[in-house]
C-alpha cells in the first residue's frame, strides 16, 4: 500500500452546484430578469465596470464569473484581504496581454474591495479609465462609506439581495436532484426541516448548502433529513449580524426610528433581532440612553433616569435577566411624548460657538475673586436672580456682547415641555417689558 497516495478532496456542495450559465443562476431577479438593467446591458453588449453590494452568500462572485463567460472576457480575480498593489499590477499586465494577443477584454474581479485602502483603490483607476480592464468589485459594506469617490464615479453599483424562500428552495431541490450535488443518494427534506434550514441560512445560499451537506453526512442513502437531525446539527445558529458592518447600523437605525415613531412593537422586534444576532446588550443600553435625550428630552425627563437604571440593571444582572429592563426602557421611550428641542438647540449652539470664535465673557458675568479683578470691573452690574422678583432678573443678558441672544431651546407643545414653553414665554414677556434690558454695543 502506498502510504503517500491521497484521494482527491471532494469540492464542497456549494462549489459543485455553482451555475454554469446565467439561466442556472438563482436569485437577483430585480437585476437579471428580462428587461431589468443588468440583463439589458449584457444583451446589448454594454458591459461596464460595476460594484456588487450585498450580504454574504448571495452570488456576487458567481455572477461576476458568469458575466465574464457571457461576454467571452478573460477573468482575473484578486482578494482585497490578501492582495495589494503588486497583484493589481500583475492583473493589469495580464489584461494587456489578453488584449494584444487575443483581442479579449479582461474583467478584474476584486472580492471584498472595501478592504483596499485609498492608494490601493487608486492603483487600478487609470486602467479602468483607459479601458485596459473592466472592474467588478464585491462588497458586503456600504460603498458610499468604504470606497473612494473616484472609484464610485467610474462604476455602477448594483445591490444584491438576500435569497428569499423561493430561491433557497430552488437551491435545495437542485442539490437533492442533480448528480453533481446529492442526487445519487436519493435524500429528502420535508417542509418542516426545510423551514429550519431556511431560518438558519438567513438568506445566505452558501450557508444553506453547507448546512444541507453537513446534514447529508449524518443521513443514510434514501432517508429523510428530519428536524431532530437538524436540531442536533444546527444548535444555536445566529442570524446575520456583522458588528460594525452594514447590518449592524441598519438594525440599530431601525430600532431608533421605531422608538422615535412611537411604535413599541417595532422597537421590541429590532431589539430582539439584535440580541438574536449576537449584539452586546450593553451597546444597546447605551444607545437607548442617547435616545432618551435626543428624542424625548424634557417632554418626559423621567425617561433618561429610567434608561440609566436599565443600563445599570444590565451591567449588574447580565443576560438574559438584564435585557428585560432594557426592553422596559425601550417601550417606555416609544410610548413617551417626543421632543427633539434639546437636541436641535444644542446642535445650533455648537455650530454658532464654532462660527463666532472665542467671544469674551461679558464683564458682568465674570467672577471677581481678587481685588484687581474687582477694580477691572469683573462682576459689575451683575444681578443675583434670587434677589429679584420671582427669582428672575428680567431683561438680563447672558450672551457675549457681540452676539444677540438666540432662542436655541424651543420646547414643543407636548408632555412636560408644554409647561416649560408656557414659562419661557412668560419670562420672555417680562424681558420685553423690563426697563433694565441690556443693549448690545
Amino acid at each position: 500500500m502506498d502510504l503517500f497516495r491521497s484521494e482527491p478532496v471532494a469540492q464542497p456542495l456549494a462549489a459543485r452546484l455553482r451555475p454554469s450559465n446565467l439561466d442556472e443562476y438563482v436569485g437577483q431577479e430585480h437585476l437579471l430578469a428580462r428587461g431589468k438593467p443588468l440583463r439589458e446591458a449584457l444583451e446589448q453588449g454594454a458591459l461596464h465596470s460595476m460594484i456588487f453590494w450585498g450580504p454574504p452568500g448571495v452570488g456576487k462572485t458567481t455572477l461576476a464569473r458568469l458575466l465574464a463567460q457571457f461576454c467571452d472576457a478573460h477573468f482575473e480575480t484578486v482578494s482585497a484581504v490578501l492582495a495589494g498593489v503588486k497583484e493589481i499590477r500583475q492583473a493589469v499586465e495580464v489584461a494587456k496581454q489578453q488584449a494584444g494577443q487575443y483581442g479579449r477584454r479582461t474583467i478584474l474581479f476584486v472580492d471584498e474591495v472595501h478592504r483596499f485602502n485609498k492608494s490601493q483603490q487608486d492603483a487600478f483607476l487609470p486602467y479602468v479609465e483607459d479601458g485596459t480592464l473592466l472592474f467588478i468589485g464585491a462588497t458586503t459594506e456600504n460603498p458610499s462609506f468604504e470606497l473612494n469617490n473616484a472609484l464610485l464615479s467610474r462604476a455602477r453599483v448594483y445591490v444584491l439581495k438576500s435569497l428569499d424562500e423561493a430561491a433557497l428552495r430552488k437551491l435545495v431541490d437542485r442539490a437533492l436532484s442533480e448528480e453533481r450535488g446529492l442526487g445519487k443518494r436519493n435524500l429528502r427534506v420535508g417542509d418542516e426541516a426545510f423551514a429550519m434550514l431556511m431560518a438558519a441560512a438567513d438568506g445566505d445560499g452558501r450557508r444553506m448548502l453547507n448546512f444541507l451537506e453537513n446534514a447529508s453526512d449524518l443521513a443514510e442513502d434514501g432517508s429523510e433529513i428530519d428536524v431532530q437531525m437538524l436540531q442536533s446539527l444546527l444548535g444555536d445558529s445566529r442570524r446575520r449580524f456583522d458588528k460594525g458592518g452594514e447590518a449592524f447600523y441598519d438594525q440599530i437605525s431601525a430600532l431608533h426610528k421605531s422608538v422615535r415613531g412611537s411604535n413599541p412593537d417595532g422597537a421590541l422586534y429590532w431589539f430582539a433581532r439584535m440580541l438574536d444576532g449576537g449584539c452586546d446588550p450593553l451597546y444597546i443600553a447605551r444607545r437607548v440612553v442617547r435616545m432618551a435625550s435626543e428624542d424625548i428630552g424634557n417632554a418626559d425627563p423621567r425617561a433618561l433616569s429610567l434608561c440609566l437604571a436599565a443600563w445599570d440593571v444590565q451591567e449588574r444582572l447580565g443576560s438574559p435577566e438584564g435585557e428585560l429592563a432594557v426592553a422596559q426602557a425601550i417601550t417606555y421611550l416609544a410610548c413617551a411624548p417626543k421632543s427633539n428641542a434639546v437636541y436641535m438647540g444644542f446642535k445650533t449652539a455648537l455650530r454658532e460657538a464654532s462660527e463666532h470664535g472665542s467671544l469674551e465673557v461679558p464683564l458682568h458675568l465674570r467672577n471677581a475673586p481678587t481685588k484687581l479683578m474687582k477694580q477691572l470691573g469683573y462682576g459689575d452690574e451683575y444681578r443675583y436672580a434670587h434677589d429679584e422678583p420671582d427669582a428672575y432678573a428680567a431683561g438680563e443678558d447672558y450672551f457675549p456682547d457681540a452676539l444677540a441672544p438666540r432662542p436655541y431651546y424651543q420646547p414643543v407643545p407636548r408632555g412636560l415641555e408644554l409647561k416649560i414653553g408656557e414659562k419661557l414665554r412668560h419670562l420672555a414677556e417680562l424681558d420685553r417689558n423690563s426697563p433694565r434690558q441690556r443693549r448690545k454695543t
